[in-house]
């Protein structure tokens, strides 16, 4: 058995210090660890993206990155989107636009949405696609999922006009 690692992140705008073994993923620290069950596990292996979050503004499978390497790393989970009960445009859009259903992969496809507009805020539909084609659903088909985050992007543009 490895010894435990401190580690000290920043998770959500919080400086956090967290206990880890050196196998631990980030994805089983954030869920066990943490108490941030937001992410979810749905292959373990990094082919599904539900457990996407965003490690220094970019997408990453938590399930394939250990813990250990969040050391002095900025990482914003599906918790760090919203600002208290004001959801942000992307869940406002995912919401208003049934592009979710059992949930499993809503946090993953959020965040990877989140990276897409920070990278590209006027998406076209092929962009979106491209996108998020590492992330899985099996309910609800991708169509309302890629109008869901064309409709976030349109909104955001408007707000920051």
């Amino acid at each position: 058995m490895s010894k435990k690692r401190v580690v000290t992140s920043t998770i959500n705008d919080n400086v956090v210090e967290f206990l880890c073994e050196p196998r631990q993923t980030l994805l089983e620290v954030l869920r066990t660890t943490l108490n941030l069950t937001g992410t979810k596990e749905g292959c373990a292996n990094g082919n599904c993206g539900a457990c996407t979050v965003l490690m220094d503004g970019r997408p990453v499978v938590s399930c394939l990155v250990l813990a250990v390497e969040a050391e002095g790393r900025n990482v914003r989970t599906i918790e760090g989107v919203a600002q208290g009960s004001h959801l942000d445009e992307v869940q406002k859009a995912f919401l208003e636009g049934a592009a979710l259903q059992c949930g499993i992969c809503t946090p993953g496809f959020i965040m990877q949405t989140e990276a897409l507009l920070a990278e590209n805020p006027d998406p076209t539909e092929d962009d979106v696609r491209f996108f998020l084609a590492g992330n899985l659903c099996r309910c609800t088909g991708y169509d309302k999922i890629v109008r869901a985050v064309l409709t976030a992007a349109a909104a955001r543009r408007t707000s920051a006009s």
